[in-house]
């Protein structure tokens, strides 16, 4: 007797390795995945302005790299002390509009070069609802707790989705032509649209996202939202806010990606790099120097291995932790 509605994934034909660059932007789903990435030490770039939402805010995070637009002080917003951009995240404010800016522009520059030799582009959106600030129209990445009076709120249209992103798969195209982009939609659930909302405005995404993979660029897609909603469909795997997946729930969607996207070599190294990488915070429960010797020697030896079986691998930062954990003899 079947209890849970499972369903198989597609492998990609093109594989993800250590050798290729990874960007990941949107939602805090888009982080939850990519982090996963970073564990595994991969070359992997997540969200550059910060999280994003909604397709807009996506095209403009994307534009602003590409068109290596710089950013000045009128581009600026001064709110209750702090001068913030309303196409980044929170953590770009500050009380020092020349701070932000030199945050800003040398994040957006990384970014760029960081793109020109991207392999892949994940795309999560997580709503098709977006917030316009009503004195000038613009659409907000974030609304940075400013009084909701000063904004407008507005469910994008399925067609204005398709011609934002069909120009925008154009661009990336003509820009980086080896640049394989997925759509996801995120499994968070937006609960200030309400329940009725929420299933509106994903609906839009769905419809959306499905037309665009008709483009000639031949976009993918990754079904994140199903796997959570109809395979694991279960509020155990939710945190206590009942909107956000659950750790195992992502870590149940990073193994359904890595066994869609990685070959098995890669996920073989990916495993032997996270064990290293989690072991930096590895607590001992004594001050045995011969423990503690053992141990940083064991992992010394599984980061010279990986060198050389993944000379692009940089295990610098573990390396260093575990020469300075060891005592001499």
């Amino acid at each position: 007797m079947e209890l849970r509605t499972t369903f198989s994934i597609e492998p990609s034909p093109v594989k993800i390795t250590y050798n290729d660059q990874v960007m990941f932007i949107g939602s805090c789903f888009a982080s939850s995945i990519g982090s996963q990435m970073e564990i595994g030490r991969m070359p992997v770039m997540i969200n550059p302005a910060g999280a994003v939402f909604n397709p807009a805010s996506v095209c403009n995070t994307l534009d602003t790299i590409t068109n290596e637009r710089e950013f000045f002080i009128d581009d600026l917003h001064l709110y209750d002390g702090a001068w913030l951009s309303f196409y980044h995240y929170t953590d770009f404010s500050s009380d020092d509009p020349l701070v932000v800016l030199e945050k800003i522009n040398r994040r957006s520059k990384v970014a760029f070069d960081f793109l020109k030799q991207t392999r892949f582009l994940f795309i999560t959106l997580g709503t098709a609802r977006v917030y316009k600030l009503k004195k000038s129209g613009l659409i907000v990445s974030n609304c940075h707790k400013i009084p909701s009076g000063q904004f407008e709120s507005k469910l994008l249209t399925v067609q204005e989705i398709v011609t934002l992103w069909t120009a925008q798969l154009d661009k990336l195209h003509s820009l980086f032509p080896q640049l394989q982009v997925v759509f996801t939609i995120s499994p968070v659930r937006h609960w200030k649209d309400g329940a009725h909302g929420n299933q509106v405005s994903k609906s839009v995404l769905f419809v959306a996202v499905e037309e665009l993979l008709k483009h000639k660029t031949a976009p993918h897609y990754f079904p994140a939202y199903e796997l959570v909603m109809d395979d694991l469909r279960d509020y155990r795997f939710y945190n206590d806010d009942m909107l956000h997946p659950s750790t195992s729930a992502v870590n149940y969607i990073w193994e359904a990606f890595a066994e869609c996207y990685f070959d098995r070599n890669t996920i073989n190294n990916w495993k032997e790099v996270s064990k290293i990488t989690k072991a930096l915070n590895h607590r001992f429960n004594t001050d045995s120097d011969s423990k503690r010797n053992y141990f940083a020697e064991r992992l010394l030896k599984q980061i010279s291995d990986l060198k050389v079986k993944v000379p692009t691998i940089d295990l610098s930062r573990e390396e260093e932790y575990f020469l300075k954990m060891r005592k001499p003899k």
